[in-house]
């Protein structure tokens, strides 16, 4: 029988936390399960929460907000090392809800594809629409370009233009991609061990796209497999720090760039992909700051 450790970071969202550990414990798996919760630093009584209402918990209580990669990896390093470790690791958002089955099918799924390293499910928003990081082309220097500077947004069915989110593919079509979202990730556990932990220099935002870019590198395959549905109710977390989270954001578009393409990209083109980052941070800035608080969100 496979095994499976979901990880969920939380920070001062106990009402969402509440919410997707119950959508786990409301439908057992046939898969055998574990559930951990890093809780990073909340002031809102989060892990009390979680020792209260959900004891079966591995509940880890971090004393400083790290971010979303460190802390992850304080729940990655404790697994990795357990006598019998779990077939495969799941990152799941604070603010999911996880339907009947969802488990079960992408655990099967990895089960049934061994070159498959990770894989995702369709999300879908609140409203009911797809969010659209839930299956993604890496930012080359050129996807980047299209997307910085609004050809993404003028032709969403080009498959030029479009290549960051997509957006001209069936999204009930399973599809081989660069990468899934952090916010509901299924790795195998072999997998981890070879590619490492996620890289901490991203607090928050881009540290999935690229853990699978590393995850490409060593030749496995990753997925969007939609016939498992997550929901997500994105930005929650985000949108109670919207002007730090703005700029991790934007941050984590630079190091993503900087890291993996900017020795092989010419200057020319480097400069106006920084350009256009810094361009778009500003506006994000700005735009938010004149919506009311309740509105604010990040890109």
């Amino acid at each position: 029988m496979s095994r499976l450790a979901v990880v969920i970071l939380n920070y001062n969202r106990a009402d969402l936390l509440a919410d997707c550990l119950a959508s786990i414990a409301a439908a057992p798996t046939r898969c055998e399960l574990s559930v951990w919760v890093v809780d990073n630093a909340s002031t809102d009584g989060s892990a009390r929460m979680v020792r209260e209402r959900f004891p079966w918990v591995h509940l880890i209580e971090s004393p400083v907000n790290g971010g979303f990669s460190a802390g992850n990896n304080l729940a990655l390093r404790q697994i990795l090392v357990l006598p019998d470790p779990p077939t495969y690791i799941l990152l799941l958002n604070n603010d999911t809800v996880v339907p009947p089955g969802a488990l079960d099918g992408l655990v099967d799924y990895l089960d049934k594809h061994p070159t498959v390293g990770a894989v995702g499910p369709k999300l879908l928003l609140p409203d009911g629409s797809l969010d659209l990081a839930c299956r993604r082309s890496f930012p080359t220097p050129a996807v980047a370009f299209y997307r910085l500077f609004g050809l993404s947004r003028l032709f969403p069915r080009s498959r030029r233009f479009a290549a960051y989110n997509l957006t001209y593919l069936d999204p009930d079509v399973e599809t081989e991609v660069d990468s899934v979202v952090g916010a509901c990730m299924m790795v195998r556990t072999a997998v981890v061990r070879e590619v490492g932990l996620l890289d901490e220099a991203f607090f928050m935002y881009g540290e999935d796209l690229d853990w699978a870019y590393r995850i490409k590198q060593y030749g496995w395959k990753i997925v969007y497999y939609p016939a498992v549905t997550v929901y997500h109710y994105k930005r929650a977390a985000s949108s109670r720090r919207p002007i730090p989270s703005i700029r991790a954001f934007y941050d984590a578009m630079r190091l993503f760039h900087r890291k993996h393409y900017a020795a092989t990209t010419p200057a020319l083109l480097n400069g106006l992909i920084e350009l256009g980052i810094t361009v778009k941070e500003l506006w994000a800035l700005g735009r938010n700051l004149l919506l009311p608080a309740k509105a604010r969100h990040v890109g």
